[in-house]
Order: structure tokens, then sequence, then C-alpha cells
């Protein structure tokens, strides 16, 4: 995998982030699709940040992302504080839909992999009524069950089968970025971890609205939504996150 260098980029406790807009995180996974050298992309938010922060495994496997983008208000803010004003945010809802418009225009066969066969039904539907010249060469949801050696094979073999060239992956974080970084080095294709993107597009659960996202208050839209499933997650990473991020900041302006 080739790491691209000439992203202005920061490390935010010790995720690197990269400062970029849509047109350029689709330009580096075209080039490593055209180049043959492929990979796969992280969206990042505080959520994969502190999971990095606190295993030093995942950590190694975000930071060797071909690109990793500020999904997150935090680290948009995050990386202006750190020096770059021009930071926005790579929302990946909308990354997903930016690289199916692109790809439909270049004719670049995508792939689905994650979620559950209701769900995959209603994003396809979706994404080809949205993008009639989308080439969907394949779709998989994989058991909620850790995979046999036999069915990751067969799952790589299925993948290259199809010819495509950009797998959208929507496992959730931190299972979809272990799950891209296994199996990229066995798959001619740029791998990208889109999490709940799946089930946004397909409607079977509702986003925040947008006037609610510049705030950086999804996530509390999100644990309203699903308090069992998310309080960990929010509340405990979120607090550990100000006050770690807090410390960076200071660190890096004492004389």
């Amino acid at each position: 995998m080739v790491l691209m260098t000439d992203i202005p980029q920061r490390h935010i406790l010790k995720t690197r982030v990269h400062c970029l807009d849509y047109q350029r995180a689709w330009a580096e996974i075209a080039a490593a699709i055209r180049d043959g050298t492929f990979g796969y992309g992280a969206i990042a938010n505080v959520h994969m940040v502190m999971t990095g922060y606190w295993d030093r495994g995942f950590q190694k496997i975000i930071n060797q992302a071909l690109v990793t983008t500020p999904d997150g208000m935090p680290l948009v803010w995050g990386l202006r504080w750190l020096g770059y004003p021009q930071a926005i945010r790579v929302y990946g809802p909308d990354l997903m839909l930016h690289c199916c418009a692109m790809a439909a225009q270049e004719k670049l066969p995508v792939y689905l992999y994650g979620s559950r066969p209701e769900t995959l039904e209603k994003l396809q539907h979706h994404l080809l009524e949205k993008f009639p010249n989308l080439q969907i060469a394949g779709v998989e949801a994989p058991p909620f069950r850790p995979p046999t050696s036999a069915e990751v094979i067969a799952t790589r073999q299925r993948i290259e089968q199809s010819g495509a060239k950009l797998v959208f992956v929507g496992l959730g974080c931190p299972k979809q970025e272990k799950w891209m970084a296994e199996n990229s080095p066995h798959l001619n294709a740029v791998l990208l971890g889109v999490g709940a993107a799946f089930d946004f597009h397909a409607g079977t659960v509702s986003q925040a609205p947008h006037w609610l996202r510049p705030l950086g208050l999804e996530w509390l839209y999100r644990l309203i939504q699903e308090p069992r499933r998310l309080w960990k997650r929010y509340l405990i990473h979120n607090g550990a996150f100000i006050l770690l991020f807090g410390w960076q900041l200071l660190r890096r302006r004492s004389p």
C-alpha cells in the first residue's frame, strides 16, 4: 500500500487524520485503483480515535489506511486547532454517495459488503435510483459470527470474480477496519469502511437533521435513538476524548 504523504495531516491523539475534501478523497481512491496500489480508507470519528488510543493493534490499522477522513465534527475542530483552519468535514454517508457518483461516471464497478440482506436490497434500490449508471457488481451480507477460513476465502473469490474496484464495507467500527486490513492484501480493489451509511441510505435508520450536524451533536441524536447500544461509546469515549485532546492542545501550546 502506498500512503499519501502530500495530503495535509495531523495526529489527533494517536490517529493520523487527513485534511481534505470529498474531491480529494475520491482523487486518492481513484489513483489507488488506477495505479493498482489499492488499500483501504478509514472514515474517522471520536469512537474510532478512542478505540485506537486504547488498542495499539487497531491504531496501527487506522494509521496504515490510504486516507483517513474527518467524519466527526470534533476531528474537524481538532484539525483547525492544530493549524489547518481550512479543514472541513468529510461525512461518511456523503462520501459514499460522492464515490458512487464518480464510480458511475468512470464506469468502475462497486461491491456492497455488510449489514443484512433486507438492508442491502433497499440500499441497492436507492443507489440505482440515484445513480442509474452505477455498476453494482455484487452484494453480500456476512453472518453475524466470525467467518470460517473457508468462508473468508470464498468471500475474497466472490469479490475478485465480480470485477469490483471499490468495495463499500458496512460492518461498523472497529470490525470493518479489521476486516479491511485483513482482506485488502488479497483484493484488487480499494475498500472503504462506511459504517452506518448502509442503514442511512437504505432508510432503515434515520440520520440526524442537517441543522444538527455542524454543531457536532449527531452523537446525541443517535444516543437517543439507540441508548442501550451506544451509551458507553458516546458518554465514556466522548468524555475521555475531551480530556485527552485538551491535554494534547495544552502541551502543544506550552512554551
